[in-house]
Parts: C-alpha cells; structure tokens; sequence
C-alpha cells in the first residue's frame, strides 16, 4: 500500500549503528540517591486512628501529609485523590505515606515494622451496591430526537444489560518515578505518558512557580493509558521526599505493587431498550451505562463521556435516550485504559444489534448495514458526519478476505464466525482540543532541523510518524530531523500522548510547521516557527447539552472473528481475526500494523482471558501468573487491510488510529463464540469457567 511517503524518508543511513540499548528510569542513578517505599492501606473503608513507626535510623525518613507544602490532591479531571492520605482511607492499597532511605532492603524491613489502628466501616464494592446505595460521582445525560415517540408507537421492544470487567494495562515496565532539586529547580524524571499533566500537578501540590519545575520523560516501556494520570500521583509524593530529605529519590514499582494498586479500565454494566418499528428497524434507543469509578472519580468524568459519545457505535438510530453514571465503590480507582470509555458501549451497541438480528431470523451483518450512518447523518450527539462514510466499502473488502457467507454456511459443531462494525472519535471529545491549544515548534539550524513537542514516545511510534511528516513535508531525509527530548523546560505543551490525537492533531501542526519552513528555507540558517492548534470553525459543541460535534472525525473498522469451543473445557481459541480500517490515509504502514495487531490481540485478551475480580475490596489477581494477559500462543493469525478516505485537517490526509483496534475485536470474538455455541453473549471476559457456568444455568 502507497503511504504517501516519499523514497527520501524511507532510506536508513546505512552508516548509523542500531544498539538495542535504552536507558529507562530504573537504570538511572544519581548522586546520593535514596529509594521510596510506600506504606499502604490494608482496609477498603476505615478511620486512621494511629500511626506507629519504628526507630528510623540515620537517613531514613517517613513523608506524609504533614511535608506537602501546597495542596494534598493530584491534580486531574476531579482533583479528589489525596495525595497521601488524611483521617480516612477508601480502598485497599491507598498511600498513607513514604519510607524513604538509601537501602531498599533496610525500607522493606522498617515496612514490617508499621503499626497502623484503623477503625473499620462497611465498603461499596461492585456496581449493584452503588447502586443500590446511590454513591453517585457523576451524572450525565442526553437524548436526541423524540425517544418517548419512538417507544410508544414501536411494534416490538427489546431489552437487554451487558457487562465488561477490569482490565490491567500489564505494561512491560512498571511505573516509576525520581525526582531530584538541583540549583533551585525541581527536575522529576520517569516513565509517563502526560509530562504537563504532571508539572500542573506539582505546580499546586509543591506551591512553586512553573520556572522551578522540569519534568522530563524517560525511555517509557508502554502505557495504554496507564502511565496518564497515575504518574502525577506518584511524582507528586517522590517530589514531596526529595524535598524532605534534601537529597534524589527513586520509587520504582515491583509488579505487585503495580497491579494493586495502579489504576485500571472501568468495569461497566450496561442496560439496553430498544424500539423497533413494523419493518424491524431500530427507531429508539434508551441506555443507561453504570461505570465504577472506584474510590475516587479522577479522570473518570472525561472517561464517562466518551462511553456515551459512543453510545450508538456506527448506527444511525432517530430517537435516543443516552444517561451514564460513575459510582463511587472502595476499589481501586479506575482510569485512563486504550479506548478511554468507548470499549465498553461499543460492545454493548454491537451485541444488542447482534441479538436483535438474531431474534429476527436475519444475517446480523446484513442487519446492521442497514442502519449504518452515511455521510451527512445526523451522530448521536446531533453533530454532522461530514466525511464519507466507507463501512459499505469496508464490509465489502472484509466478507472478501474472510469469505464470510460461505464460512456461515459450512460451519463446524463448536465453531464460530462473527462480526463487529465500530468507529472511534478522533482527538479529545467535544471543545478538549480547542481548550488545550496544543502548540508545537519546529527549529532549523543549517539543513537540520528538530521538533519540539510534548507528544511522548511510549513504544506506538510517535517519534517515527513526526519525523516522518517534517521529512516528507520538507522533502529532506530523516535522518536530518531530530526529535527532542520530552522536557517541560524545553518543548512547549502540544498536548497529552493520549485519545489518538499524536498523528492527527500534533502531526497536522508539524506539517503546518514545515509547510512554511519550507516556504522559507533559503532565508537563514536559523529559523523557527510555531504553530498553535485551532478547532475548524464549522465545529459545533455545548458542553452543557452535550450537543453538537462530539469529534471533528472518526476512524472507522470492521473485524471478522472466527473461533472454536472445546465443548469438554469450554475453553476458547480464537484462530483468525480479520480487519479492515478507515484510519484516513496511513503515514507509516509498519507502525499502523503494530498498532493494530497489538490492539486486537489486547481485545480478545479483554474479551476472553483477562479476568480480574474484587473481593471485599480486594483485587484478587495481583500479578501476572494469576492476571493472565495474551501470549503468543492465544495470538491468532491476523489479516489486516485499510481503506483510505484522505481527511483534509490531518497530516497527508491522516486520521486517529491508535484506540480503533481496541474497540472492535472484543464484540466480535464474542459474537463468534455466541455463534458457536447458540446463544446470547451478555458479558466478558468470556472464560471457560463463566461459559460453563451459563450452560448449566440455561
């Protein structure tokens, strides 16, 4: 597939040695360096009553509350989140403070030595409970068109509820963080995802000006949205000790450490209603989504929105009723995970149509064409689709490869094919882009030249698709444009790595950038120039309605499932996923590919063997030979394709690429192995425990 890349900005320079070396945040030392333990809470619900520490020999320190010069919150969304705790803990795992010292060894023996008296109080911990108890973060919602209408003259209504549970981001590297004071500058380092997000944080838990404050991203071995806004957290407490004890601290994760107590993706309970008319069409929709926010609400209002900006997935339904609430429960928080909210409704949306088409006695992926949105549709939120819409293009292209119609034909007993159509909003939901302004710089010195942004590397290729648009755009080869380090003192804030903006937003300015460079080249050896993002003005949003242009464009995919179910174990092996996307025109095929075979692959891991559950507030799976993750064995074989439908506002017609996998092959897996064993799929994971289980109850 053309790229649109140029042969310049493809060469290598042959001459240039590769070394497989990468300095992350466990591998720095510094001079004098202490190490951060953090002593946690062993209740879900409770009163501190007492704190007892041991004798703390020479240059070990305890820092809590007391030390924080500025305000006790990390500041997010819902800046809620104590930064230490105060008289109260709400979930199991809830930082009370740090043992800090030169020895780690000597820190986990003093850890032992901890003595805290709490008084125990009665915890909210699943969905049902909140509930039931009304321990409401959030509330929002919308409606379109005349839902009472539509469910009042409809011929037949259905109603269906759906689950999804936690997900673990399992990122290679786990979090990590360091900070250190040198010549009145507070520099903190570590593996993140969002460098500003954490400065703002600092700037009002340390109470210094924004001159005093450097914040440089490390090597980062992977996120998903882990490493968002979790490290300003943990940046903020190893901040608070550097100060302490006047000397660089270390905290670095174990993976146990990281698993209990990190955030993780929203369990959902979803409840469905529809109305359909005399022809079988959907006309109405009511849906209720139910997200456990966990302890404290966070980043969970913004992750709420999206799950109801994609209430409706790819179909055009006249008349809704869209409310979604966060609950509050003594879990551990939950947050930002690939796909921010959107995973969840859309496996809802696509189930239910499933189901629907099922109960009709007609082909589901027939079924849910015909109510596929079309260029000039009217979104859910009331906005316009203004690009084609190449879902007809796509299922075409997919039933091909997959030879679909003839494989529903010639099933075998315990065998599987389903379908998942699905979009993705591009950047961040409705005015976040306009509020952020992202700014980018691009400097020329001689016949060189670097960028300058915030957009962070974490392993999806960021460095090599900016590179690549300033190459291209300047018709130089990449060899000669540089990408700077993530530093707040030296790169302006083009916004967080996060939403499937990257390529989009902070590319479309690069290539502003080079575009104009390149008008001046011949000017100096030394020019730069800067560009500030501007939302397209026929962009329309209220926020206090949620009405309007939720997103100035979507992705669009379909993916094809095929399973088996040993009907002994129930056990299920996924054998081949077939996907075809609209993600624009792609600006790096190999990158793209990565990002969509580890998209699937991270789906059917949702979808099939990720489970993790909580027990009285408790997560019972805290590491990963209990939290099983794919590996290359679950892996099935994987045939990719794209379509391309050039956005005129991106980077050589680029769109959002880096979340759209994540969303469709949950929801087809599922629909494969509703199709293999011949009946509703309401949930996931769908492990062989919870299949078997549901057989009998049938």
């Amino acid at each position: 597939m053309k790229t649109g890349i140029s042969k310049a900005v493809e060469r290598t320079d042959a001459r240039k040695k590769i070394r497989g070396e990468a300095e992350y945040i466990a591998d720095r030392h510094f001079e004098e360096q202490l190490y951060a333990k953090t002593i946690r809470s062993s209740k879900a619900k409770a009163r501190i009553l007492e704190i007892r520490l041991p004798e703390m020999p020479a240059d070990y320190f305890a820092v809590g509350r007391n030390d924080v010069p500025g305000l006790n919150r990390m500041r997010t969304v819902v800046s809620d989140h104590p930064i230490f705790a105060e008289e109260q803990v709400e979930y199991i795992g809830q930082p009370l403070f740090l043992l800090v010292g030169p020895d780690r060894e000597k820190l986990c023996d003093l850890a032992d030595m901890v003595n805290i008296r709490y008084e125990e109080e009665a915890g909210v911990f699943t969905l049902e409970e909140a509930e039931k108890q009304d321990t409401v973060f959030t509330d929002y919602q919308y409606r379109k068109g005349d839902p009472a209408a539509a469910f009042r003259d409809a011929a037949q209504i259905i109603e269906e509820e759906f689950r999804t549970g936690y997900q673990e981001h399992a990122y290679l590297e786990p979090q990590g963080i360091a900070a250190e004071y040198r010549n009145g500058i507070l520099y903190v380092y570590g593996s993140m995802q969002c460098p500003y997000y954490v400065r703002n944080a600092l700037l009002e838990t340390m109470a210094i000006p924004d001159k005093q404050i450097r914040i440089i991203q490390t090597v980062t071995g992977g996120a998903f949205g882990g490493k968002e806004e979790f490290p300003s957290l943990t940046a903020c407490q190893v901040a608070v000790a550097a100060k302490k004890t006047e000397k660089p601290v270390m905290m670095i994760y174990d993976r146990d450490e990281d698993i209990r107590c990190s955030t993780k993706r929203h369990p959902s309970l979803i409840r469905c209603r529809a109305a359909l008319d005399k022809n079988n069409a959907v006309t109405g929709l009511e849906m209720d989504v139910l997200l456990n926010a966990g302890a404290y609400n966070g980043l969970s209002p913004v992750v709420l929105q999206r799950a109801l900006f994609s209430a409706t997935g790819v179909y055009d339904i006249p008349h809704l009723r869209v409310r979604g609430r966060n609950y509050r429960t003594n879990m551990t928080p939950s947050g930002a995970f690939r796909g921010f909210g959107a995973p969840q409704s859309i496996f809802a949306i696509e189930m239910l149509m499933l189901q629907i088409a099922v109960r009709l006695g007609e082909d589901p992926l027939e079924y849910k064409m015909r109510h596929a949105l079309k260029q000039g549709s009217q979104t859910c939120t009331g906005g316009k689709v203004r690009e084609e819409v190449k879902l007809p293009e796509i299922v075409g292209k997919i039933r091909k490869m997959s030879a679909y119609v003839k494989k529903q034909k010639n099933k075998k007993p315990f065998s599987g094919i389903g379908a998942s159509l699905f979009l993705h909003g591009c950047g961040f939901t409705g005015r976040g882009e306009s509020d952020i302004r992202g700014k980018v710089i691009l400097s020329k010195d001689k016949d060189s030249v670097t960028l300058r942004v915030s957009s962070v590397e974490m392993g999806q290729g960021a460095e090599t698709v900016l590179r690549k648009i300033v190459a291209q755009s300047l018709d130089i080869p990449i060899e000669k444009v540089n990408y700077a380090q993530v530093d707040t003192g030296a790169v302006p804030d083009s916004g967080p790595t996060v939403a499937s903006r990257t390529t989009m937003i902070v590319g479309g300015l690069l290539q502003e950038c080079a575009k104009e460079m390149k008008a001046r080249w011949r000017e100096c050896d030394r020019l730069e120039i800067e560009k500030v993002y501007q939302h397209p003005s026929w962009l329309h949003w209220d926020d206090s309605t949620f009405q309007g242009d939720a997103y100035p464009v979507y992705s669009w995919g379909a993916n094809i499932a095929e399973v088996e179910v040993d009907p002994i174990s129930y056990e299920i092996s996924v054998k081949k996923i077939y996907a075809v996307y609209d993600v624009g025109v792609p600006v790096d095929l190999r990158t793209l590919d990565g990002q969509m075979q580890g998209g699937i692959a991270q789906g059917i891991g949702w979808a099939t063997i990720e489970l993790m559950e909580g027990e009285a507030g408790r997560l019972k799976q805290s590491n990963l030979t209990d939290y099983k993750v794919p590996t290359s064995m679950d892996t099935p074989e994987m045939e990719i394709a794209y379509v391309n439908n050039p956005y005129p506002y991106g980077p050589f017609g680029a769109k959002c690429a880096g979340e759209l996998p994540f969303v469709g092959s949950p929801p087809a897996v599922a629909a494969a192995v509703s199709d293999a064993l011949g009946r509703k799929i309401n949930y996931i994971p769908l492990t062989p425990e919870s299949l078997m289980e549901s057989d009998n109850e049938d």
